[in-house]
């Protein structure tokens, strides 16, 4: 998550940055993520995201991350647990649609 996604998320709640990393963020290496809830998910998924017209970029790109691009497998284990993503589509059309997809999302 970048700062400014960190801004937005805490402004849409109303909450300030601090609070926000504090209560929402965890940290991966060097980077900040969303932390997950006990039950695995995205703390602010409830059957839908309900921080959704805030959504860090990666959130906005899932599930076309570059992830995939460096091993398919990712995608298989996405769908593996999301009904809306294709498993069954050979590794090089879900290569070339995640390319294209983040070619186009700048």
């Amino acid at each position: 998550m970048t700062e400014a996604d960190i801004h937005a998320i805490a402004r849409y709640l109303g909450i300030v940055d601090q609070q926000m990393i504090d209560s929402y963020t965890t940290l991966s290496g060097d980077r900040r993520l969303i932390t997950q809830a006990a039950n695995g998910y995205c703390v602010f998924w409830d059957t839908v995201c309900s921080i959704h017209p805030v959504k860090p970029k990666m959130c906005r790109r899932w599930p076309f991350i570059s992830s995939v691009l460096i091993d398919v497998r990712n995608w298989r284990a996405m769908a593996a647990s999301c009904p809306g993503i294709k498993a069954d589509a050979s590794d090089q059309r879900i290569i070339a649609c995640v390319k294209k997809a983040l070619a186009n999302s700048g």
